[in-house]
Order: C-alpha cells, then structure tokens, then sequence
C-alpha cells in the first residue's frame, strides 16, 4: 500500500475529510506530554477527534522503551481496541517511532497515521515504514517495517520549536539534499535560520520528504538503496548512543550531522567526493551544531556501538558514501584505522 503524505493547508479539514472517508471501529490517539499540550488542542477542534481515546505517555526518547510499549499494548486491550480500529500518533520522531510500532504488533497489526509534530519527525520518522524502540541502550534495536496510512505534514506546528530541535531536523534534510543532487544541497546551505522563513522551509520539507519516498518506494525493506538513507548514521548513532551511556544525550539531528562529517570524510577518501564540497557541508555543521566531545581513549568503545548496527554483515561496518551529490556508493566495508581516521578528522576540524 502505498503511504499517502498529505500537505496540509487546513489540519483540522483535512483530517475530518480523511477519517471520514478511511472507516474504522474505534479511533485512538497517542501523545507524550508534549504533543498533548501544545498540538492536540488544535485537533480537538475537528469534531471527530472528539471520540478518539487519548493516550499520554512521558516525552523524551529515553522512553522509547519495551516498558511504555507494554503499558500502550496494555491500553489497547483494555479499552476495546480491535483489528478495524485506528491510532494516530500525534508527536516527534520518538513517538511516531513506538506508535507505529505498538500498532503494528497489537493484534498483528492495526491501522495508523502520522502526525507529526517536530520538523525531525517529518522529515525522518514519520515517513518511510521505520518503526521500533531503543533496547539495551542500542538506538532502534527493536522494531519492524510498516507504513502509516497517511501522514499529515503541517508546518504550523513547526513555528512553536526552538532553533536547537529546528537544527535537528535540518541535518536530515541536508543529507536527503546530498542524496539527491548539488543544486537541492546549495539550497539547504543558504537557507537562513536568523530569520525563519517557514513557507521557504516547508517547500523544502516536502522536497527532502518526496527524496526519502522516492527511495523507500523503491526498496521498502532496505534491501538495496535504500540504505542511502544511512548516510552519517553509522558513525552518528554510536555518538548517539554514547552520548547516553555518559549521560550527557544529545538530539539525533545532531549527532547525524557529527556523523556526517566523519563519513563524507570516507567519502572523500574512498570515493572521491570533492574536498570542496567536504569542506563546505563540514563547515556548515561546524557553524550550526556545536561540537560533540570524545577524545581518543573513547575511539573503541565508539567503535563497539558501531558494531551493533543493523547495516552490517558479519563483523564488517558497512557505510553508505557519496563519489559525489547524487552519486551515492552503498555497502561500503571501512576497516577500524580508516574509522579512527574520520574521527581524527572530526576532532581536528572542531578543535577538539
């Protein structure tokens, strides 16, 4: 089934006019503390919301585990929930994320939308299928390939982020731009944050989404290309990951775009991409996202996180890297001194 993304202009029309038209037994709808505060009063003006039972849990990612998972499971069943109802995930990334997959695994599978509340949950989360939660400090370790019917993209709620949760969705939209060309990437390097422009940033929203679906349409379960999507995710979720472990967590935009410094360095080695335009994306990152702090003695353990992740075969790392925007080199094997190497590169370009 093919995921219907819907740009809305009116939310609570468009809504109506969907939930109208997709029948469903009973209608629930999950938000963290957050979307429940500052989003769903909006959609409570759809009259039709109206009958939908709400579920609220905590907002943060670190609650994207098996334990608030179980107790949604839990609402479910106790509420009456069946094979013909529908959930909307109403929140960011770490709620599309469980909502869909709660939905997916309750009774086989009930149906779900995305609404998406953060600019990184748009243009990540909430589209392409991806669903699961953190496991055993392990980013997504757990979770399985379905698609939200539909998901409502509305930059109104964009308006109400700070510029650090803003950036965070940004650095996605600058990988999708890499994936797709130099024009789309020159685009999103002159885009101004002192001054928001949100129509200039919700066409460029939708440009990055229709890159990601244009991927996933053609290679759904990661087979192939869409591995693309990875790019600066092998290095930037270990900085994830070990961010939390030292309990100092950082936003995954961010640690994306750390991650992408280190792996358009491999690019530049292995495939060629131009030290000039290395040089310009590092610099844009270097000015926007601060700095991720490690020194050496932590090369290996950053290097044990990188081994968990779902990309590899066997006991190799496998990256996706660019020859040039556009050119995109998937399944590349780098060995441990070329890792370490990119992330002396890091440390040497933000001064660390």
């Amino acid at each position: 089934m093919k995921q219907q993304i819907i740009k809305c202009v009116n939310i609570q029309d468009d809504l109506q006019h969907f939930l109208t038209n997709n029948p469903y037994d009973k209608g629930f709808i999950l938000m963290d503390s957050n979307s429940y505060t500052y989003c769903y009063p909006l959609l409570k003006e759809t009259g039709i919301i109206q009958n939908f039972e709400p579920i609220v849990i905590p907002s943060g990612d670190g609650n994207k585990n098996l334990g608030i998972l179980s107790n949604i499971w839990r609402y479910l069943s106790y509420n009456g929930a069946t094979r013909k109802s529908l959930m909307i995930n109403l929140g960011g990334g770490m709620l599309t994320d469980l909502g869909g997959f709660a939905a997916a695994t309750f009774k086989r599978g009930i149906r779900f939308i995305n609404i998406p509340t953060t600019l990184l949950g748009t243009v990540d989360a909430a589209v392409g299928g991806k669903t699961g939660i953190n496991f055993e400090g392990l980013k997504n370790e757990i979770g399985v390939f379905s698609s939200a019917e539909a998901v409502f993209i509305y930059s109104g709620f964009f308006q109400s982020l700070d510029q650090e949760n803003l950036l965070s969705g940004y650095a996605e939209m600058l990988k999708h731009s890499m994936l797709k060309d130099e024009k789309e990437w020159k685009k999103i390097l002159s885009f101004s944050f002192e001054n928001i422009d949100y129509n200039l940033l919700q066409d460029l929203l939708v440009a990055s989404v229709s890159v990601k679906e244009k991927i996933v349409e053609e290679d759904p379960y990661e087979k192939g290309i869409r591995k693309a999507l990875n790019l600066g995710h092998t290095i930037g979720h270990a900085f994830e990951s070990f961010s939390y472990e030292t309990k100092h967590p950082v936003l995954h935009g961010y640690a994306v775009a750390w991650g992408m410094v280190c792996e358009l360095y491999l690019s530049y080695k292995f495939c060629g991409l131009d030290q000039q335009k290395l040089l310009k994306t590092v610099d844009f990152i270097k000015q926007n996202y601060n700095t991720f702090f490690f020194d050496c003695k932590q090369y290996d353990r950053l290097f044990e996180i990188m081994q968990h992740d779902k990309k590899n075969e066997g006991s190799d790392i496998n990256f996706t890297l660019l020859e040039d925007f556009g050119k995109i080199k998937i399944d590349q094997i780098v060995g441990k001194p070329d890792i370490f190497e990119s992330l002396d590169f890091y440390r040497e370009r933000f001064g660390i």
